[in-house]
C-alpha cells in the first residue's frame, strides 16, 4: 500500500478513536421514555367501562359512586371521554366530557342534571376536585407527551420490579401542580406510581396503579387506580369492573348535545 494510504487510513482511524461519544442528557432520556411509554398505547380505538369511585374521608368514612366511562382515541391528538354517574341517587344523571388536547388546551363540559344545564370547566379551574373525589379535573385527561417537559431521574425497584424513575413538569400554567415524579416499569413501560407536587412544590398526592390486565394482547390498563392526598390524609379509589374494547363509538357520540342526554 502506497505511503500516502497508509497515512490516510491511520489519521481516520485515530479521527475515528478519539471522536467523542455525546451521553444523552437526562432531559433527552426522560422524554425517550416517555414516547416509548406513549407508542405501546396506540391504535385502540375505543372503550367503554363500568366502573367506581370509592370516596374516603381523613376518617375512613366512604362514599361510592358507580358509572361508566366511553372513551375514544384521536389521531394527533388528545383522546375523547365521556363519564354517566349512574349512582347514587342524588348524582344520577351528571355527565362529564373531555377532549384532551396535545399541545392547546384541554376542553371539559359538565352537565348536572338539577340545573339542567351544561357547565364549561375553566382552564384555570382544572386543579379542582372532580366530583369531590381527589382525583382532579387535569388528572382525567389523556397522556400527552407535548403536555410536559421531562427529566429522568434514576432506575430503581418498585415492588419486585425494575422501573425508571422520571420528572415531569407540566407546561400549562394553570396546571395545579408544580411536577410529577412517576415510576415506570422498564418492561411494558406501564405507570406504577406517580406523585403529584403542589404549586408550593410539596408532595400533594401519590396515585399508584395496581391490577393490572392485557387486552387485546397488546394494550395493559391498571383496573384499580388509588389516589391518596398526602396532605389531608382523604383517597379516592377509581375501580374498573368491566372494560371492552372496539365498540363501534364515534365523534357524534362525544359531544355536548350527548351530555344532556346521557343515560
Amino acid at each position: 500500500m502506497p505511503l500516502y494510504k497508509q497515512l490516510s487510513s491511520l489519521v481516520i482511524g485515530l479521527s475515528l478513536v478519539a471522536s467523542p461519544v455525546f451521553a444523552q442528557t437526562v432531559e433527552e432520556k426522560g422524554l425517550e421514555i416517555a414516547k416509548e411509554r406513549k407508542a405501546r398505547d396506540l391504535g385502540w380505538g375505543d372503550s367503554t367501562s363500568q366502573s367506581e369511585m370509592i370516596l374516603r374521608n381523613a376518617q375512613g368514612q366512604q362514599t361510592v359512586r358507580k358509572m361508566r366511562l366511553k372513551s375514544l382515541e384521536v389521531a394527533n391528538d388528545g383522546d375523547k371521554a365521556l363519564t354517566i354517574f349512574d349512582q347514587p341517587r342524588d348524582v344520577k344523571g351528571t355527565a362529564f366530557l373531555s377532549f384532551s388536547h396535545s399541545t392547546t388546551p384541554d376542553e371539559q363540559w359538565m352537565y348536572l342534571p338539577a340545573l339542567k344545564r351544561v357547565k364549561r370547566i375553566a382552564s384555570r379551574n382544572k386543579s379542582g376536585p372532580f366530583m369531590g373525589s381527589e382525583f382532579a379535573f387535569e388528572d382525567l385527561s389523556s397522556f400527552e407527551i407535548e403536555k410536559y417537559s421531562y427529566k429522568y431521574l434514576r432506575d430503581e425497584q418498585l415492588e419486585g420490579q425494575e422501573v425508571f424513575v422520571i420528572e415531569s413538569d407540566p407546561v400549562d400554567k394553570y396546571s395545579g401542580y408544580t411536577k410529577q415524579i412517576s415510576w415506570i416499569d422498564k418492561v411494558h413501560y406501564r405507570p406504577l406510581k406517580i406523585e403529584f407536587y403542589d404549586r408550593k412544590s410539596s408532595l400533594l398526592k401519590t396515585l399508584t396503579f395496581n391490577d393490572y390486565k392485557l387486552y387485546l394482547d397488546k394494550y395493559w390498563r391498571a383496573n384499580k387506580m388509588s389516589m391518596v392526598n398526602n396532605q389531608t390524609n382523604k383517597s379516592t379509589d377509581f375501580i374498573t369492573h368491566k372494560l371492552t374494547f372496539n365498540t363501534g363509538l364515534t365523534d357524534k357520540d362525544f359531544n355536548k348535545a350527548t351530555l344532556k342526554r346521557a343515560k
